[in-house]
Order: structure tokens, then sequence, then C-alpha cells
């Protein structure tokens, strides 16, 4: 490593900003999609780049769909009257409820098609069953909805008496209500399905046309191309967001500083990227307005500075693998790498249309989001250790992917065959994110 470069790393190792920028950005409160908490994200993020010293610093703005939350009750009515605490979740319309209760386990497919859930309150696990592939909400979801349910609860799998919260749809309004509900409250809702009960559950809520923002900024020479560098400010509304994506925008910052002090082969956009919670909107936003053929390569920071070490989805790229076991044996430290391509963050608006697509997350050892999307997302969640190493790691990548110009730019056709090889092909038709053109 040359001198210049250890010592960046080690003034990275020693700055207390990213702690600071994490607590700046964990003050502001609700940050949700297209409210007045995330266009001050926006704002910070970009005040956070200039100080970085990058150039052009700059918010622009885009229109959305936004949520609003209201009250939500449910309640058993028959063979009990009780109520329980319950979120609505993100694009649930407005409405009110009767229905009986079922269980339907984790809500897989071949769960719900088992069942007769016509005119019914749906239950299902935020967990999928161990050994099978994910599927995420949006699919559960889907698969309810379509079957005839009045109604989804999306009960956690973690203790704690927290409610999770989770968009159903993308940039639109669901087609049946929706709430989250608690571990312990799941229990007593599965409990009184197989006694056959009845609920009601009533949501409040609005979705209307809003703004939202993105802020970015560059780095190093103007060159025509970049290598783009985002990560989401946004974050639900029901806690402080500090582990999603709190950490990840931190990283991003933190590592738009170190990237400041290396010398750059290739141009660098850093973004913060609004609504990647409600349908990926902020980076569908930013891949319409770049030329894409400038674009080496998305490096997407949604889940890195949260656990100890660092983890990467190459999404189906053996270059991209390459460079990243590269920076992990010359800095000897442990980098998990995922080869499945996913759809559910903010690379994929831009690997969709061929860019190749790096997303840094970190490994928790634990199955699911664990605090995130709950009111237990809170900043005394995180180690400020994990932020400045993931910043000096995820800085150290960037730079390497400037230096590259051989990355293969994946195929419509590889990237399906991917997500089909995976099994995710009838989760995203589910939940209306398959690419039409790629039937």
């Amino acid at each position: 490593m040359d001198p210049a470069t250890a010592a960046a790393l080690g003034e990275a190792w020693r700055d207390e900003y990213p702690w600071q920028f994490l607590t700046k950005l964990t003050e502001i409160g609700n940050r949700m999609a297209g409210h007045p908490g995330e266009r001050r994200t926006a704002e910070l993020v970009a005040e956070g780049f200039e100080r970085a010293g990058a150039r052009e610093a700059s918010v622009e703005s885009f229109e959305m769909q936004r949520w609003t939350r209201g009250e939500a009750e449910l309640a058993v009515t028959d063979p009990v009257k009780r109520s329980f605490e319950t979120v609505a979740l993100p694009y649930s319309p407005a409405g009110e409820v009767r229905g009986e209760l079922v269980d339907a386990g984790h809500g897989t497919p071949a769960e719900l098609d088992d069942l007769d859930v016509e005119g019914k309150i749906v239950v299902a696990s935020t967990t999928t069953p161990r050994g099978s592939r994910f599927v995420h909400r949006m699919e559960k979801f889907g698969h309810a909805a379509a079957a005839g349910a009045a109604a989804f609860v999306f009960r956690n799998h973690e203790p704690g008496q927290l409610p999770p919260t989770g968009s159903l749809r993308f940039d639109r309004e669901a087609a049946i209500p929706g709430v989250g509900v608690s571990k312990e409250t799941g229990a007593w809702l599965a409990d009184y399905a197989d006694r056959g009960a009845t609920a009601t559950l009533r949501v409040d809520a609005k979705t209307e046309p809003g703004t939202s923002h993105n802020a970015h900024a560059q780095l190093g020479p103007n060159t025509d191309d970049e290598v783009l560098v985002v990560g989401h400010h946004d974050a639900h509304d029901i806690a402080e967001g500090a582990l999603d994506n709190g950490c990840g925008i931190t990283v991003v910052v933190a590592a738009a500083r170190l990237l400041a002090e290396l010398d750059l082969d290739t141009r660098v956009r850093v973004a913060g990227v609004g609504c990647e919670e409600i349908g990926l909107l902020g980076a569908e936003e930013l891949a319409e307005r770049l030329d894409l053929d400038d674009v080496r390569a998305v490096v997407n920071v949604d889940g890195a500075g949260r656990f100890r070490d660092l983890r990467a989805h190459t999404h189906g790229s053996e270059r991209m693998e390459e460079i990243v076991d590269s920076v992990a044996d010359r800095t000897n430290r442990p980098i998990d790498v995922r080869e499945q391509v996913h759809p559910f963050s903010d690379h994929w608006p831009f690997l969709k249309r061929g860019v190749p697509a790096l997303q840094l997350h970190s490994e928790s050892g634990e199955r699911g989001r664990g605090w995130g999307h709950t009111h237990a997302d809170t900043r005394d969640k995180v180690d400020d250790r994990n932020l400045r190493e993931h910043a000096m790691l995820a800085a150290l990548l960037v730079r390497e992917l400037a230096r590259t110009d051989d990355v293969p730019r994946p195929s419509p056709e590889s990237v399906a065959g991917n997500l089909r090889s995976g099994g995710y092909e009838e989760g995203m038709q589910a939940a209306g994110i398959w690419p039409a053109e790629w039937d």
C-alpha cells in the first residue's frame, strides 16, 4: 500500500465525523419518503459531500406518491373482545375490514395456495422457512390479495413487542389494507385463528402526490466515464432509521471524504437517494437522468456499517468478485461474497438496465432484518468502528472500480436467468416488479 493511501486510511480510522453525521441524521426524526424530514436529510447529505471535498454538491427533487400514516386499530371480536397494538404498512389504503382470521404461517405461495383466504384477514410471518428461497413481504401480500384476502397482517418473528413496517407496493396504493404486529401479538392471533376467531381492522392513511429529493456530488477527474456510489437516506417513520439505512448513507459520506484524498483514475459520483423504502424511486429517478452508457459500475451501500464484517453482493459478476477478493486480501479483512442477483435495493434500477452492480451490506449472522423496520432501529445499536472500517473498505473498492474498465456489462438475459435460478421470478411477478419486456 502506498504511503498516501496508508496515511488517508489512518486518518479515516481516527475520524469522529461519521458518528457526528449519524447523530445529526437520526436527530432529524421522521425521514419518511416525501415528508419534510427526508428533504432535510438530503440537504444534510449534500453538506456532508461538500465537507468531504466533493464538487458540485446539489439536491434535486422528483415527483412521487407520498404516503402518510394515520391511526391503525386491530381487535379480535369473537370468541373474545381484545385489542392489539398495530402499525399500518406503507401504501396501505384507508379502510375498515371485518373478517375471519386465518394463519398463513410464513406466508409462502404454497401455504397461501392451501388456504381459503377469500374475504378473510391473513396473518403471515416476516421470516421464511430455513432452506427455502427468500419470500419478500410484497410477494406474500401480493399472493394474499390476489387470492381475495380482505386484509393482511404481517407478524414479526423477532421478540420484543416490535410491530414491523415495510411497503406493500412500489409507488402506489395497495389493493387491501395491511398492518404489522409484534411476534407476541402474532402468537395470539395464530391461536385465535385456530379457534375460528373474527377480527376487525381499521386503517387511516392517505396516498397523494408528493416530492422527494436526491443529493449528489462528484469526486476525481472530470472524465466521461464514472463510477456511481449510492446509498438511500430515507427511512421508515416509526424509528430513527439508524441501521436502515443511516449506517449506509454515513458510510457513503465517510467514503467520499476518503476518496477525496486518493488518486482516482475516473470520476466518482456519490449520491444519497430518497424513497428506497417505498420502491427504489430515487435510484430509479437517477438511473433515468444519467447516461448509463457512461456509468462503469454502481456501488449500492445499503446495509454496510451495521455489523462487524462487510458483505458484498456481486450479482453474478465474476470480475466484480475478483475485485472484492483483491481488496479483502490486501487489507486482511473478511468480506463475505454473495453471487445471487436480487432486486430489492437501489442497485436494481441500474442492474436491470445493464450496469454492473455491487451492493455493500454487512453480516449479522442472523436471519431476517433484526431491529430493522421497527421502533428499535435506533442509534444505540450502532458501533462507530463499523462505520469507519466499512467506509475505508468501500473507498478502496470504489477506487479499484475507477481503475478498472473490464467489468462486463450484464445482459438482460443473464440477469433474468440469474433471478429465475434463484427463484425470484414468481415473487417479482406477484409484487409487480418483474420487467414486462422479460416475459
